[in-house]
């Protein structure tokens, strides 16, 4: 979580706060189409896009923290299994898994993590899976 900061609002551009509140208007069910929700606080939908998935008001309830993370595996024995045995030394849950047909012998997987339990960063935990023999790529693609 290095790369990560809390900065006071009054120094990002109005777009980040207008992309909160357009999340938060779909998320809420005042509206239902993305189209909707940039329409009316005033954004293009690429600007939308662009930050949904990376700005975020810090909550009160950090103890339902998940995060999304995107692993590229070698079809071998063992491979996943590492993956999830590392996931639990680092005390977060899998919430679901996704593990696509391996294509050249290489499968892409996604999983949803609870990681409201981890002592250590998120930062650390990719690390440590991209350490790992049979793992190519991992991306944090979002957190809550």
């Amino acid at each position: 979580m290095d790369k990560y900061y809390i900065v006071d609002r009054s120094i990002l551009p109005d777009v980040v706060e207008k992309v909160i509140e357009a999340r938060s208007l779909l998320e809420n069910g005042e509206v239902h189409q993305v189209s909707e929700a940039v329409k009316r606080v005033g954004i293009s939908r690429g600007t939308y896009y662009k930050y949904k998935d990376v700005v975020f008001r810090p909550t009160q309830e950090l103890s339902n923290r998940k995060a999304v993370v995107s692993l590229m595996l070698h079809h071998e024995r063992g491979v996943l299994s590492e993956v999830l045995n590392r996931v639990s030394l680092a005390d977060a849950s899998i919430l679901t898994i996704n593990q696509n047909i391996p294509i050249h012998n290489w499968a892409s997987v996604v999983m949803s993590l609870d990681i409201s339990g981890m002592p250590s960063t998120l930062d650390a935990l990719i690390a440590d899976l991209h350490a790992l023999k049979g793992v190519s790529a991992v991306q944090l693609v979002s957190v809550e």
